[in-house]
């Protein structure tokens, strides 16, 4: 069996943002045309499809470290944010986004709620770990062509 650690990242995200597409539960709210992805952000992202490639890369990260929860994700999805002439330091990424995301494959039957142990946060169903797989080996396949 194939691991999603076993392809590149983009061409993956890329193909599972057009599958998530798909899932009338994913669907952009309305402020997120106009919300930035983080305070260390200066401007809102510019691809008019950035909620699903946001969704599918939490997609990828839940697979990967699964139980995961909303903070942890915010420190991954943070950066440096600028002071001007003062030292720039890190700031978490916004959490409403990743919170509002993480629901919505709750809803669409990709994610849920699990206690492991002292571990708490979302991972994967049975449902999503299939369709990671299912692009991965897609994406090997047509990396293998190219070779």
């Amino acid at each position: 069996m194939v691991s999603v650690l076993e392809v590149p990242a983009a061409p993956l995200l890329e193909r599972l943002k057009q599958r998530l597409k798909e899932f009338p539960e994913l669907t952009p709210p309305k402020w997120s045309y106009f919300a930035k992805t983080g305070v260390h952000r200066e401007r809102r992202p510019e691809q008019p499809d950035w909620w699903y490639m946001r969704a599918a890369s939490i997609m990828r990260r839940l697979y990967l470290d699964g139980p995961v929860g909303v903070s942890r994700l915010r420190t991954y999805y943070g950066g440096r944010k600028n002071f001007g002439q003062a030292p720039e330091h890190f700031r978490k990424g916004g959490g409403k986004i990743i919170r509002t995301i993480l629901q919505q494959l709750e809803k669409a039957g990709l994610a849920e709620k699990v206690v492991e142990g002292k571990r708490r946060g979302r991972k994967l169903t049975k449902k999503g770990v299939d369709l990671l797989n299912e692009l991965v080996g897609q994406v090997r396949k047509e990396l293998a062509k190219k070779k």
